[in-house]
């Protein structure tokens, strides 16, 4: 009895150490569940830019029978120009030459732009594929002087924040050899600034929403055929991505809420004195795979 008083205290004690190491592995367990289930900390990611292709409506507010798409659209025969090979390699070489000298230039002249040149290269980016024909773009063009400060006002106020906080030093340091930074005088001296807003989803004319079906992809389709219609014509322009500012500069130019920000073109001639880094591009070896 006085045996098993004295072991008493000892195996009170090495009951409460195996309670502690067992709490102790459950809570680690447990963090790990929750490290897993927890989304990448990225402070950088924009709402406006995340991918809209999985966008998911309400389905009470989706009208499941009918799109507001026209099922008996006419077919009708196509009829394409057909070039001899020689014609086509003469043609395929003189494109990329053409689009091989575009740059990305933040250098921009005030000079006027003709305004029929704007709509033909936005009429150019309409012409892209779009899923289900839904055609999910809006380009809005902006040559008001005071529209465009305001523009420059709020980029530069978030951009500046960007540049501080949410972007990180890996991408800060990547853009260092660029020379970028939050200051963007180019948005007040461009003619146009044209935005690009992706149309997560359209509405019937019953108020019900509109499934647009890879918004995401379309709508960069269409920025990517903007980008060498511009360049045909002689103007250049910088992809802006403006982090964080979708939203202020959607209430700005008073868009609707179904209309997120893909892209931002300063849009114009090169300043005479117009630098860009001297950079190159990869060779076609180690962009493309035949199989």
């Amino acid at each position: 009895m006085a045996l098993f008083s004295s072991l008493t205290p000892v195996f009170i004690a090495i009951v409460c150490v195996l309670i502690g190491v067992i709490l102790k592995k459950t809570n680690e367990e447990k963090d790990k569940r929750e490290t897993k289930s927890k989304p990448l900390s990225r402070p950088w990611v924009d709402e406006d830019l995340k991918d809209g292709t999985d966008h998911h409506l309400e389905e009470e507010e989706v009208d499941e029978e009918w799109q507001g798409l026209d099922e008996n659209v006419a077919h009708i025969p196509f009829f394409a120009e057909r070039y001899s090979e020689a014609e086509m390699i003469k043609r395929s070489q003189m494109f990329y030459e053409l689009l091989n000298k575009r740059r990305s230039v933040r250098f921009l002249s005030d000079e006027m732009v003709p305004r029929e040149v704007i709509d033909n290269v936005i009429r150019a980016a309409g012409t892209s594929p779009s899923g289900a024909h839904t055609e999910p773009w809006t380009f809005v063009v902006v040559q008001d002087p005071y529209l465009k400060h305001k523009i420059r006002e709020i980029v530069e106020e978030e951009e500046e924040i960007n540049y501080k906080k949410r972007m990180g030093d890996r991408w800060v340091n990547d853009l260092k050899r660029l020379r970028t930074n939050w200051v963007k005088e180019y948005l007040d001296t461009a003619p146009y600034l044209i935005l690009i807003f992706k149309q997560v989803y359209g509405r019937l004319p019953n108020g019900k929403k509109k499934t647009h079906y890879y918004n995401e992809i379309s709508v960069s389709i269409a920025c990517g055929i903007l980008l060498a219609a511009l360049q045909n014509a002689g103007l250049y322009t910088v992809t802006s991505t403006p982090l964080n500012c979708g939203p202020q500069l959607r209430a700005l130019l008073q868009r609707p809420a179904n209309e997120k920000l893909l892209l931002l073109l300063p849009v114009g001639y090169p300043k005479k004195d117009a630098t860009v880094p001297a950079l190159t591009r990869k060779p076609l070896e180690d962009i493309m795979v035949v199989m």
